[in-house]
């Protein structure tokens, strides 16, 4: 395969795969629904394992942190299914198309989530209830493994290529989209029925409207052409046989840059979100609801700054917005905590949106292109799938535990920021030891001796 650093034929007009015959305002589109159903699915479920879960599916009688406790491991194995997902659908996302894999994978996370909404408690099923909850919940985390590489390469390989980091900022757009989604529909029910009534079925809701948007989703998606890069690496006779293998040979060092630019985004953006409700009402003794607003205000402004930053990319270079945002982070660490201990909600809402909006989105928007352009055509599904699931698993997945224990040795946060400033420096070093190749084009889809050689495995 080609070093990373070569020039690539595709830069070239004469060298761009043929068009799918899908806009790439369409796909883009496209692509937002699926990681907005994602996202979506995983706060519904995070919500609901910390209000009802732990009364409906388990005994009763069970001591309250016990209960919830369980309740949350129930939402942690989803996370643990995310890689298994992730390398199974690059495999055939490499193999056999983006599309495919673009379809399924919102077939699996809608359909479970939508499923879990029908799922008996544990006083009509017993046991079997919480089981069936852990197997569908694995399903979610098995499908969302796979939904982040289709969506970001579908969206990168139709753009025009002035345009990659923009268009590759819109399954981003899916988190705030699924964050805002969320919690305005548990809003608005909390609003209109009892506590009692919200136990008994009311929280079954969000998990049943689900299915809305599996058909809305279905609707855009099944419009949308194959790749065009993945079309013209079918008709070249280069595709790779074992794509996954492939790429941990060839471009290992690419796949730890992949998950290097993540580690500052991911681990803050889970104290921002998350640790923050911890902190502030158990340190702060804060009102939930007040920190709430400046999570969800925060993410309705994420549908803007997202692809704004995503256009910024392509006009200075993914590294130096990577670098900007990461820097910006590690800066506002300890200024983050001094805001929360004003309890003053607009100061909170103000750093919350200079925290994630201005810092964590610039590192976020230009991933989907970055990665693109690191990997080639062969195995780029394989590589950059690996690498977010990588840093998902040791940042992201990781970061409010982290928080947590911190929290309890320490005094006050100043590990945390410490640890906070460590995970950003873990992305600024990267991104100033990694190629920024976002002039050269995405990489030609010639077949090459190595790609040859895989055939014949």
């Amino acid at each position: 395969m080609n070093p990373v650093n070569a020039p690539s034929p595709a830069s070239s007009p004469s060298a761009r795969p043929a068009s799918s015959g899908s806009s790439p305002r369409t796909v883009a589109w496209a692509t937002m629904i699926g990681t907005a159903i994602e996202w979506y699915d995983s706060f519904a479920y995070g919500i609901a394992a910390a209000l009802v879960f732990d009364k409906v599916f388990f005994p009763a009688g069970t001591a309250p942190l016990l209960g919830v406790l369980l309740s949350f491991s129930t939402y942690a194995v989803g996370f643990a299914a995310r890689p298994f997902g992730g390398i199974v659908f690059a495999h055939y996302g490499d193999k056999t198309g983006r599309k495919a894999t673009l379809v399924v994978s919102l077939l699996m996370m809608g359909g479970a989530t939508f499923l879990i909404g029908l799922l008996p408690g544990y006083t009509s099923w017993g046991v079997a209830a919480p089981a069936l909850l852990v197997a569908l919940r694995i399903v979610q985390g098995f499908g969302v493994g796979g939904e982040w590489g289709a969506a970001a390469l579908m969206a990168v390989e139709h753009a025009p290529a002035h345009r990659r980091g923009f268009y590759g900022s819109w399954p981003q757009m899916g988190v705030p989209a699924g964050m805002l989604v969320a919690n305005l529909v548990f809003l608005a029910l909390s609003g209109t029925v009892s506590d009692a009534a919200f136990q008994a079925w009311g929280w079954r809701i969000p998990f049943l409207a689900s299915l809305v948007l599996i058909v809305v989703g279905l609707a855009i998606r099944l419009r949308v052409g194959e790749s065009p890069e993945f079309t013209a690496l079918k008709t070249r006779g280069a595709v790779e046989r074992h794509p996954v293998v492939a790429v941990l040979r060839s471009q290992p060092k690419d796949i730890l840059r992949a998950a290097g630019v993540r580690f500052a985004e991911n681990s803050t953006f889970y104290v921002h979100t998350t640790f923050v409700l911890t902190y502030g009402t158990t340190v702060l003794t804060l009102d939930r609801n007040g920190l709430l607003i400046g999570v969800i205000i925060s993410a309705a402004l994420g549908l803007v700054s997202l692809p704004l930053w995503g256009l910024a990319s392509d006009r200075f270079g993914r590294r130096p917005v990577m670098l900007f945002g990461s820097a910006l982070l590690a800066v506002m660490s300890w200024p983050y905590f001094w805001a929360l201990d004003t309890r003053s909600l607009p100061v909170i809402v103000l750093v919350t949106v200079i925290c994630v909006n201005i810092g964590n989105h610039a590192v976020y928007a230009p991933q989907p292109a970055y990665f693109a352009e690191l990997f080639e055509p062969q195995v780029r599904y394989s590589g950059a799938s690996l690498g977010q699931q990588t840093a998902s698993v040791f940042a992201g997945g990781l970061s409010p535990l982290v928080a947590t224990a911190l929290l309890n040795v320490g005094d006050g946060y100043t590990l945390i920021a410490l640890y906070m400033t460590a995970m950003c420096l873990i992305t600024v070093v990267t991104a100033l030891v990694s190629p920024d190749p976002y002039r050269d084009g995405l990489r030609a889809a010639a077949p090459t001796p190595t790609t040859t050689e895989a055939n014949h495995v």
